[in-house]
This record gives C-alpha cells, structure tokens and sequence, in this order.
C-alpha cells in the first residue's frame, strides 16, 4: 500500500471537512461569492469570532478555481509566509531558489483562489506578497481573511457582521441539540443570543454550558459580567469586549483544573495530541492521569475542538480562546516553564522519530512529523531565540534530517541549520551534527561550495574533539558529493572510509545504508556490476529485516539500473515501480525523478519510444524543482541521453518534442501515476498510453468527539 502523501504540486489545500452544520449566513456567502467575482483580492474583516474563516473556507470549498488554503495563525517569523504558502499549494522544491521565485513560477496561467486566513500579526509581509502575486499573476484571486485590512490598492473589503437574531438563535438550539438537548426558541435563549449580539464563537461558548446551567441561568451570569463592565448599561460596550466577555466568563464558569488546562494548552501551535498534552501540561494542580478527563470537559464546552487526521485524533483552540489562555498563563508566571515543557516534549519526539525512522514504522514517522511540524518549528524558534539555548536548537535540527531530507524539505531545513550553526554553542556534537546535516542538505540542493565548507568545518572540529561519528559523517558527506561531482575514485575512497568507520562505532541507520548505495553507484558507474548488486541486495536485505523503506529506494534504483545493464528491462521496470512508489510516498523528489528518468531509458528498450520521450518530459518538469538536472553528471546524464537519442531516432525530432511538451504538461501526482501505469484520468487529460512493457502496477482512550468545529471554522 502507498504511504503517506503530500498534496500533488497542482494548487491544493483544500478547505478543512465541516464537522458541525453551517448555519445561515445565505446574504453573506452570495455577497462575498459575487465580491470575488468582481475583485482579484477581497478582505474578510471583523471581530475575532465573528465566522471570518469558515465563511470563506465555504466560499473557497464552492466549485471554481483551484484554490490554496494558507493558516498562517501558527506563523510566528514573516520569513516564513511565503513557505507556508508554498506547504498550502503542495509545493515541494529541493533547490537554493527563493520561495517567492517559484510561486510565481509555479502559478503563472492558473486560475487559482488562494485563502490567507488570520494574516494580522503578519500584515507587513502578507501585504508585500500578496501584492507582488497579483501583480504578476493576472489569474490569480487572493480571499484574505483577518481582523484588520491589508492596505493594498484595489482591495475590497468585506466587513462581517455577528448574526442576525433568528440566525443566532438557530446556531444556539442545533449546538444543543448536538449534545443531544432539546431548547426551545423562547424568550430566554433570545434574550441571551442578543446579549452576545450574535458572536457566533460566543453563542457556541454559551451553548457548551447547557448541561449545567439553563439559558435563563446563563443569560442572568453573562448580564451580571456586563453590568460590572459597564456600570449597568451596555450601549458603549464594544463588539470585541462583548467576545472577550464572553470568553472569560466561560472561564470563569470552568473549574480550577479546567482553567489551568486552559491556559497551558495555549503553547500548542495550530494541533496537539493527547500525549503531548498529558506531559506538558501537566504538573502542580494537575496530575498527569487527570488531564484526559478535563480535556474532556473543555471539549464538551467548545473551548477546544477535536479533528480526526492521518496520526489520528488531534485537538485544536481557535486562537482568540488560545489567546485568551495565553494571558492567564502569563499572568500566573508559569509561561516560561510551559514553553520549556514543549521544547523538552518536542525535543523529545525528534529523538524518537529519527530512531524509528530505521524501522518499520517509517512512514508512521513521516505522518507524525508532518503533523507535528507547526509546534516543531515553534521548538526550533524557542531554542534558537532563548539564551543558553542553541545547543539544543542545533540538536532538534540536526535530529530532524530525516524529515528535511527524507520527506521532501530541504529548503526549509537550510533555513534552520543555518541559523542554528551560525551561535555559538559549548555543546560541541550538537554543532558538528548540525553542520554535517547542513553539508548533505547543500549537497542535495546542488549548492557545492557552501557544502564544502559546511563538511570541511565539521571534519576538522570533529577531529579535533575525536567525535569519531561526526568524522564518519562528514567523510560519508564528502564522498556523495564526490559521487554527483563525477570523482568516481575519490567517491569510492571516501564512502569506503566511512563505512569503515561506521562499522567500527557500531553505526547502522538509513543513512549508513545510504552510504553503501552510493559506493554501490560508484562501482556500477566504473562498470563493476556484479559487485554494485552485491552491495545493494545486502541493503535491501538489512532494510527488509529492519522494516526501512527509504533507503530501500535507492537500493532499488540502482539494482534497477544492474538489470536493465544486463538486458532484463521487465526486471528492471519492476525494481523500478516499488522504487518510484515509495520515493513518492516519501514526497522525495529526487528519489521520484531518477525513477521516471530510469523508467523512460526501460520504456525505450522495450520498444515504446513515444512513451519514452512522454516520461523523459514530465522528469524535465520536476527537475527544476529538485536541482541541476541529474547533478551535471556525465554518469548519470548518460542514460538520460541514451534514452532519448533512442526515442528521438524512432520518432524523428518533431514527435519527440510533441510527446515531450505533453509530459511537460503532467504535475508531479499525474507524472508518477502515469509512470506506474495507473489510471490518471482525474489528473491528466492526456489519453492512456497504449504500447508494449506497461503493465499495471501490482497491486490510547482519547476525548469523545463533541460536536465542535474543526480547525477554526466558525470563529475568524
């Protein structure tokens, strides 16, 4: 079965499934519907609560253009919009190129609707992007969502008002009656829905405390909070007091232990786990075994939301219930310690995942990593910021290269590395981790020189400070990037060192197996098959005794490369098959791109050139995004070549440029399928190919879910 997958580079980010029913607001979605219609970028605003998100999230969900849903609440560095730009539309890039380079690249000539939701504590840069897209992307429409405009010429503004009376009224009884209560419409509920002049987060609140309280009782509490705010008359109370009201006196209605919940799960970027909230936060007043029954309790008054994912149940708070939390916390002076609880826990879960990344629960890893990602960045952030910290960051950099290389993010893992090694740190292996991690990453995004330096300052250092595997490492780094350089013997002398060494400290892990594929590559390119195979079946015998699938990948390239050598294409269209599903599943360009390049050269051979110069098109394609194509090296190039000097004698310089463009014309998703043989028609309009040797593929107890809103959808 395929593993985990990233959205295909086509515009994605789908809006998030509604898990509670969409209520009213018929005006409003016309309204904004035919505001889009008439402006390329239209601006949601209103008080926080008011159903900016999951109003436009609806409006995006309708049919129309591709569209890309940006959350950008979890951003905390401008740096990094543009990249969660490029993460909302499925964009995977391994080069040095700026992030803005390829979304222009990316979105020139498609229509596509692209959602900037919660943009105003990064309303400098969104604006600066946004406005440079629009200039230069005459098909692109941008719906921003957030509590103040962006300031741009020829932004239309869209103000959301609360809910009208009967709506709010309406949004009250189906909450309750999803918590299986019956309430009625009487004067009472409309009485209280007025006070909360028609907020829906706030009617939601309200309505999460129908098991305890009547809508009399509860409309009697929330006037006694006004009348203190506003010495008894309500007519200057604001529409974000009336929210923030609202909120505290739900906290306020919460017991000691919920409150304290409340506050501490505020360090969770964007989505938390139950684990992760049991150690975190827990400690005085909150044992550990109790945390589950008041996550409960929170869920149940709609303070927190549950969502299903890939890792399984997720919890989640809308940022103004979050924000809310964060001022209690700090306001108890236990902030600090709460975000070293996260760091520690975070910090933590890199260690385990990059051991069990040499497992059989890789993919599982390559799951958890992508979920975890906002509050990884946010551990990253912390230790790099913090004083006495940076030996730490260094660590979780260094620890997490296997989701930047193995899982398709070098360029973000760049930016990381970077500025982790760049502070001093009395931590020495953290750094020298760090710095051979960076070399490799450098490598792979085909930047030679700041690869060089990053290897030769942690070989040095290393020897200096006999750190034994940091030498192995950065010999290891070395001779791959000797191997894609073309320096076949120093490669070979290098990689044969390294492995040495790891033999000697007793180091086995993918990238060790990695090392033995690349020495693999480098006999079969001096012609010395027998021996390449020999090395890469022990590979893929280790990796299937110990569950790994990654490097797996790489073995079989290069066995794949040994049969279609030795004249046994079908044997090698095989290899190549299990070799290109997993390097996809991974969202490891590389790895997919020298697949359907090697899967071209073996379509070729068996006699189906116009497929073969198809295939070689939709490589043409991805190796942009990857790097120089197949490195600059003659060696890899020279299949490449052979391939299409085949095809273009068979099919004459004209038909292979016409099959070429149509391969071109396949993002990345439809490439693969199609060089799998799959059925691509939801993904390509081009027609099935029909030619010989294209067979088909072969084929903990958690918080009941309460009715509440997945991933912000009814508060903006």
């Amino acid at each position: 079965m395929r593993g985990p997958q990233r959205p295909d580079p086509s515009p994605g980010g789908d809006p998030p499934l509604e898990l509670t029913t969409f209520v009213g607001r018929s005006a409003e979605l016309a309204g904004l519907t035919a505001a889009l219609g008439r402006a390329r970028l239209v601006t949601v605003t209103g008080v926080g609560g008011v159903g900016k998100s999951r109003l436009a999230a609806r409006v995006a969900a309708g049919p129309g253009a591709s569209r890309g849903l940006v959350e950008l609440a979890p951003v905390r560095d401008p740096q990094f919009v543009e990249y969660a730009v490029m993460e909302a539309l499925g964009l995977t890039d391994h080069t040095t190129r700026g992030p803005r380079e390829l979304l222009l690249e990316h979105l020139a000539g498609r229509r596509v609707l692209l959602v900037l939701d919660g943009f105003e504590h990064l309303v400098e840069a969104c604006a600066e992007l946004t406005a440079e897209l629009l200039r230069k992307l005459p098909r692109l429409r941008v719906l921003a969502v957030g509590r103040r405009p962006l300031g741009l010429a020829g932004e239309r503004l869209f103000p959301l008002a609360p809910l009208g009376e009967d709506e709010a009224v309406e949004l009250f009884t189906d909450r309750a009656r999803e918590q299986g209560l019956e309430v009625s419409d009487g004067p009472e509920v409309r009485e209280l829905c007025g006070r909360l002049e028609g907020i829906p987060l706030a009617v939601e609140l309200a309505a999460g405390r129908l098991r305890a309280l009547s809508p009399a009782q509860l409309a009697q509490r929330l006037d006694d909070r006004f009348r203190l705010l506003t010495g008894g008359g309500r007519d200057a109370l604001p529409r974000h007091q009336t929210l923030r009201t609202a909120i505290g006196w739900s906290h306020e209605l919460c017991t000691p232990a919920e409150r304290l919940l409340w506050s501490r799960l505020s360090v969770f970027a964007q989505t938390f786990d139950l684990e992760a909230a049991e150690y975190v936060c827990s400690g005085e007043g909150l044992p550990a075994e109790d945390v589950l029954d008041v996550l409960s309790e929170l869920l149940a008054q709609s303070v927190v939301s549950r969502e299903e994912s890939a890792t399984g149940p997720r919890y989640r708070m809308l940022d103004t219930v979050r924000a809310y939390g964060a001022d209690w916390l700090e306001a108890t002076g236990d902030a600090d310690r709460l975000h070293r609880r996260h760091r520690d826990w975070y910090l933590g879960l890199a260690t385990l995942c990059e051991l069990d990344w040499f497992s059989p629960r890789q993919r599982e890893v390559a799951r958890r990593v992508e979920a975890e990602l906002p509050n990884l960045r946010d551990a990253l952030e912390f230790c790099l910021t913090e004083p006495d910290e940076a030996h730490l960051g260094q660590y979780l950099a260094g620890s997490l290269w296997f989701c930047w290389v193995g899982c398709g993010r070098l360029a973000e893992g760049r930016r990381w590395l970077e500025r982790s090694v760049e502070l001093e740190s009395e931590y020495e292996q953290s750094r020298l981790k760090a710095l051979w991690v960076l070399g490799y990453v450098a490598i792979l995004q085909g930047d030679t020189v700041p690869a060089l330096v990053a290897l030769r300052e942690c070989r040095e250092q290393a020897e200096r400070a006999a750190d034994a595997t940091a030498v192995a490492y950065a010999e290891h780094r070395a001779g791959c990037l000797a191997l894609v350089t073309d320096d076949m013997a120093r490669a070979e002398t290098l990689l044969r060192s390294a492995l040495d060494r790891y033999r000697e400290i007793g180091e086995l892990n993918s990238n060790v197996l990695m090392g033995q594929v690349e020495l693999a590559m480098t006999r079969a390119f001096q012609g010395d098959l027998p021996d390449a195979v020999r090395l890469c079946e022990d590979v893929r015998q280790v990796c299937e005794d110990h569950g790994e699938r990654w490097a797996r990948s790489y073995a079989l390239y290069v066995l794949a490369y040994a049969a279609w050598r030795d004249g046994d294409p079908a044997g090698a269209r095989e290899l190549l098959a299990d070799c290109l599903d997993n390097a996809h599943a991974f969202s490891d360009l590389l790895g997919t791109v020298l697949s359907i390049e090697l899967l071209a050269l073996v379509t070729a051979t068996q006699g189906d050139p116009a497929e073969a110069a198809l295939l070689q098109g939709a490589a043409g394609r991805l190796w942009p995004s990857v790097g120089l194509p197949l490195f600059g090296s003659a060696y890899y190039n020279a299949p490449h070549e052979l391939c299409e000097a085949t095809a273009r004698e068979a099919l004459g310089d004209g038909r292979y440029e016409e099959c070429a463009r149509e391969g071109a014309r396949l993002d990345r998703e439809a490439a693969v399928a199609r060089a799998l043989g799959n059925d691509v028609r939801t993904l390509s309009a081009l027609p099935a190919p029909r030619g010989p040797g294209r067979p088909a593929r072969p084929g903990k107890r958690e918080p009941a879910a309460s009715p509440t809103r997945k991933g912000g959808e009814t508060a903006g």
